[in-house]
């Protein structure tokens, strides 16, 4: 098993489900299917192995009698519980959120067909293939994950598509709290964007470990730079060969978002116009079976001439099949558009992270930087300062020398690695060494092995190194109390 596959986790919020979403259920006429799979990666031979995941972890073939803005309905219905967007010209509430769950290519593929020959090409014929278990329970581990973080009844479909280039997960559910009211920003977002980065990274990491026992590991960037998508490992060399700094590191990241950001709003763009052409597209087939509907009854019923009304059905029935052509086909292009969206969110995301990271890094290493100067600094100041009064103090008259007796300068002078070494014990916890280095050196006035000593939990390091210090003058005295002779 690869010890590189990683997970997959898409986010993606709609206004309700629209039909295009029925994509998912693969409710396609046979030219629907054809267009299909000359537009997309699908695979008719293997569609027989996509299933769903329902209530109780039950695994079932993927129930196509009803849409999925009909699912979502009954739900509402059956909990009382209105839907926000009924009765709106134009929805306008975030009712439904989409979630893709997958991982890393040959893994998913390892665990939907185990070591089965299958013939990805265009056209191939797998309709032998048979689905293994390992997907099944790996999908129902998932399932048990979001029913667990956003409750069973809230899901309004999970379905596991084996029929693409990649397995992967569907899942539709709607963001309805304990008190079964809509509250998208509540579950998700929180207070600010802030909690919501914060939520996604913890629901990534949530998520990891249902994945770990599969060989799927915490996802990394997938990352933009320039006018292209680049993998994680095309990224990381772009940044080792350009970067020689954390500033240039971070520069050239929030280019990468830049970037992206030009990126997504293209693909945001094209995302609305395909779905309106799929509404339309959809109003109008319904209206073309509508009117073919009820001029099949009326030449049931013998109302008109067989004649005028054949040639009716004929038009209509053409016109169906045109419709329902270019219906698969913007279809299969909202799905693309959708999926490549997903993927740009997922890369900005990720990348604004590592932004954020270098950042702190950057702030850390300045900091490190600083404060080292700083005591390295002092020290040469102290060097300095000691180095500057020891050969004064010898030529000081003995009138002169008592105005210093008693000071951490004229300690220091005399005596200040013995000072430094006596604090360094304290502030390191070894306070029988401390005494014995004391008594052994010529202090003791400081007091014995049996010196109660420790830091306070509320004391800074500034105040605990320079109580140390003290203690550590008070203890280098001579037992005697006597001056020392210069």
């Amino acid at each position: 098993m690869s010890t590189t596959s990683k997970q997959v986790m898409d986010i993606k919020t709609s206004k309700g489900i629209a039909e295009s979403s029925n994509e998912q259920l693969r409710r396609w006429t046979d030219k629907g299917w054809d267009q299909a799979q000359k537009e997309g990666n699908y695979d008719r031979t293997r569609e027989h192995l996509n299933f769903e995941v329902g209530r109780g972890g039950v695994i079932t073939p993927v129930d196509k009698s009803r849409t999925l803005p009909e699912r979502m309905a009954e739900n509402l219905r059956a909990r009382g519980i209105v839907d926000r967007n009924e009765g709106l010209k134009e929805p306008k509430y975030r009712t439904v959120v989409n979630f893709i769950f997958g991982g890393s290519r040959e893994r998913m593929r390892e665990l939907a067909f185990g070591s089965q020959e299958v013939d990805f090409t265009s056209g191939a014929d797998n309709s032998a293939i048979h689905r293994k278990p390992e997907i099944e329970q790996w999908a129902k581990d998932i399932y048990d994950f979001v029913s667990e973080k956003y409750g069973e009844e809230n899901i309004v479909s999970f379905i596991v598509h084996l029929d693409e280039t990649n397995p992967h997960v569907h899942c539709a559910i709607m963001p309805i709290d304990e008190n079964q009211k809509f509250a998208f920003k509540k579950m998700f977002c929180g207070k600010s964007k802030v909690d919501f980065k914060r939520n996604i990274l913890e629901l990534h990491n949530e998520l990891a470990k249902v994945n770990e026992k599969w060989g799927l590991n915490r996802g990394s960037s997938i990352a933009a730079t320039g006018n292209r998508h680049r993998s994680t490992e095309e990224y990381r060399r772009w940044l080792t060969q350009e970067c020689v700094t954390l500033e240039e590191e971070r520069e050239n990241h929030q280019k990468a978002l830049s970037d992206l950001n030009v990126e997504i709003a293209i693909a945001q763009k094209k995302q609305k116009s395909f779905t309106t052409m799929v509404e339309n597209l959809t109003k109008e087939k319904d209206s073309i079976e509508k009117e073919l509907k009820e001029l099949r009854s009326q030449l049931k019923d013998g109302e008109n001439t067989s004649e005028e009304l054949a040639s009716k059905i004929k038009d209509l029935e053409w016109q169906l099949s045109g419709t329902e052509e270019k219906l698969a086909d913007k279809i299969v292009k909202l799905s693309d558009t959708e999926e490549k969206l997903a993927t740009l969110m997922k890369d900005y995301q990720e990348i604004e992270v590592k932004a954020e990271e270098l950042t702190t890094k950057a702030n850390d290493s300045e900091k490190s930087w600083s404060e080292n100067m700083a005591a390295d600094l002092h020290t040469v100041m102290l060097e300095r300062v000691v180095n500057e009064f020891v050969p004064r103090l010898k030529h000081m008259q003995p009138s002169d020398k008592e105005l210093f007796d008693g000071t951490l300068l004229n300690e220091l002078a005399t005596d200040g690695n013995k000072v430094v070494t006596v604090a360094l014990h304290l502030m390191c916890g070894f306070v029988d060494e401390a005494t014995t280095f004391a008594e052994t050196h010529g202090g003791g006035g400081g007091g014995g092995s049996d010196l109660k000593w420790g830091r306070d939990p509320e004391e800074d390091d500034r105040e605990w190194a320079r109580r140390c210090l003290a203690m550590a003058r008070k203890m280098m005295m001579p037992t005697s109390g006597k001056k020392k002779k210069m």
